[in-house]
């Protein structure tokens, strides 16, 4: 290999291994209040590898720490390449067991999104 062809592949290589890079995917939304970070058994990392262990190929796109319908869960909206819309899998914060899994559009998720984002007035 010449120096020139060496050096291209070096450059790439420190392009893409920075943080930030334009190479680099979408950062990881993550809401994990303190206060019930507290109360949890399992650990976010423990969670997410549940999680991705569900969804071959997956990449976490956003992850939180929530009560839902009593229950303290860790929701994960996973990323599948080549697949539209997001796989969401939801983890007891407790005992670590997958409690849902389901697959969201891409036009489910943006009415989600935009409602979390801009609750009803009252």
């Amino acid at each position: 290999m010449n120096l020139r062809r060496a050096l291209i592949l070096i450059c790439v290589a420190v392009a893409l291994a920075l943080p930030g890079s334009l190479f680099a995917s979408n950062p990881v939304r993550s809401d994990v209040p303190a206060s019930l970070a507290k109360q949890a058994k399992i650990s976010l990392d423990a969670a997410r590898a549940t999680a991705l262990a569900k969804v071959p190929g997956g990449q976490v796109r956003s992850e939180e720490l929530e009560k839902e319908h009593g229950k303290l869960i860790y929701s994960f909206d996973i990323e599948v390449p080549g697949k539209s819309g997001v796989e969401e899998v939801n983890v007891s914060a407790i005992t670590g067991k997958v409690l849902s899994t389901h697959h969201e559009s891409a036009r489910t998720e943006k009415k989600e999104e935009k409602k979390e984002h801009h609750p009803p007035s009252r």
